[in-house]
């Protein structure tokens, strides 16, 4: 008996573009209507249903990075980080959609309303002139030879063909990268940071619960004892280092606490499907079991309840692009600069493995990262960008979060635009150049 075909009848369709981008969160909504700015022809391509990635379908809710971290507790926030990571945030507070900037242990950053931050994406790549393909899984890369010329989604309408001649994975899991057979990495050799699901609680005192608990939203001491003294008593608590943030909309808390690790022990990697399964159940039991804790014990939480859970279960660290370029977890901790560095991060290393966040600072400076850092090491026609950038286990502890994801997108829009205008490949490229474009771009690379 022979084996069935696989087989789609519906006719396709495609869309000829000059620069492809597969992923709509910070970095690939930054690399879209970065190019598109330029004058070329893009499309964005997304499986939700509204751009965000990370930060709203995984509902990470704030936009971490912009500020300097600093030993002086009465210090003001000192912004360092330009460029469209501003552009957005300034929107975003237009709307009313981004509160100002709260304490975060020796930092600040800023509590995004998720709604608020689709509606800004949206905006952008309309004025920009993006075409957008929502509800859209890429499936396949189109390859010829080592060089990627596109890629192909599913959709409801059939298979989308894009043909580009330049193409960014900004997918977060360096899924395009690993299509076309192109070097990549996991983690510590294998080893991921564990996920967590995030959630929103509403019905929160929320005067009350900062009075209680101060304004830092690293929860004090006294909180993390009592989720000690109840784990295993009547409650199942397994991670005791919590973040609880006021939103911008009323009575509500942004909470980011769940440790989600497999029945037998282990950090589970979201590639893996039966990985990702066990970790969105098992986020949503802990969701319960934290909000329920609230409720009982936490002051101005009493009359709460879970108003929402991310789409989708946070994802902190899969599969990476290897890179031309690799920033080291000691370039984090030392604040390494580079001539060929396109975007700047102050944000410390906050590792997620174990049963305790560890978070390593650096005070009153920050690192750069390397073009080299988004470029593969072998193959044409394809850059990367967002979360999956070439970096070590610790490094992309810091290097992930939502500021820089918007200035790497930035950073490989200008570099995808130099390439087109220039006939080149992304490979031949100078990071200095792009250096030059972004800071003409508003990106203050130069400055202090």
């Amino acid at each position: 008996m022979s084996a069935p075909s696989a087989t789609d009848s519906r006719p396709g369709f495609s869309t000829q573009v000059d620069v492809a981008v597969a992923g709509g969160g910070a970095a690939g909504v930054a690399a879209a209507v970065t190019a598109a700015r330029a004058g070329l022809r893009v499309a964005l391509v997304e499986r939700y249903g509204f751009c965000g990635g990370g930060a709203v379908a995984g509902l990470s809710g704030t936009v971490c990075g912009l500020y300097e971290a600093t030993g002086d507790p009465a210090a003001p926030p000192r912004q360092v980080v330009f460029g469209f990571a501003d552009e957005f945030v300034k929107l975003l507070a237009s709307r009313g959609g981004v509160s100002a900037p709260v304490r975060y242990g020796k930092t600040y950053t800023r509590v995004h309303d998720p709604l608020v931050w689709r509606e800004a994406a949206d905006a952008l790549l309309r004025e920009a002139g993006v075409q957008v393909f929502l509800h859209s899984t890429v499936t396949e890369v189109l390859l010829e030879g080592e060089r990627v010329q596109g890629l192909v989604a599913y959709t409801k309408q059939g298979k989308l063909t894009v043909r580009a001649r330049i193409t960014i994975d900004a997918r977060g899991d360096a899924d395009l990268v690993a299509m076309a057979g192109m070097p990549s990495f996991v983690g510590d050799e294998g080893r991921v940071q564990n996920p967590t699901m995030i959630f929103r609680l509403g019905g929160v005192d929320t005067e009350r619960f900062l009075r209680a608990y101060g304004p830092d939203t690293i929860m004090p001491e006294q909180v993390s004892e009592l989720l000690r003294a109840h784990n295993g008593k009547g409650y199942f608590l397994p991670r005791a280092k919590i973040w609880l943030f006021a939103t911008p909309r009323p009575g509500e808390l942004l909470c980011n606490c769940t440790r989600i690790i497999g029945r037998d022990g282990r950090e589970l990697n979201p590639l893996f499907a039966a990985d990702f399964t066990e970790a969105e159940t098992e986020g949503r039991r802990q969701v319960r079991e934290y909000a329920r804790f609230f409720r009982d014990h936490l002051a101005g939480c009493e009359a709460s309840w879970v108003n929402d859970t991310g789409v989708q279960v946070g994802v902190r660290q899969t599969r990476q692009g290897r890179g031309l370029a690799l920033l080291r977890n000691e370039d984090v901790v030392r604040g390494t600069k580079f001539a060929d560095g396109i975007a700047r991060s102050p944000w410390p290393i906050e590792l997620h493995a174990g049963a305790k966040p560890r978070v390593e600072w650096l005070l009153e400076d920050w690192y750069e990262v390397p073009y080299g850092c988004f470029v593969p090491q072998r193959g044409e026609g394809l850059l990367f960008a967002g979360r999956c950038l070439s970096a070590q286990h610790e490094a992309v502890a810091s290097a992930r979060v939502t500021a820089q994801c918007f200035s790497y997108g930035q950073a490989i829009g200008h570099a995808a635009a130099i390439c087109i205008e220039g006939g080149c490949e992304p490979r031949t490229l100078r990071g200095s150049d792009i250096r030059d474009r972004l800071n003409r771009d508003g990106a203050r690379l130069n400055t202090g």
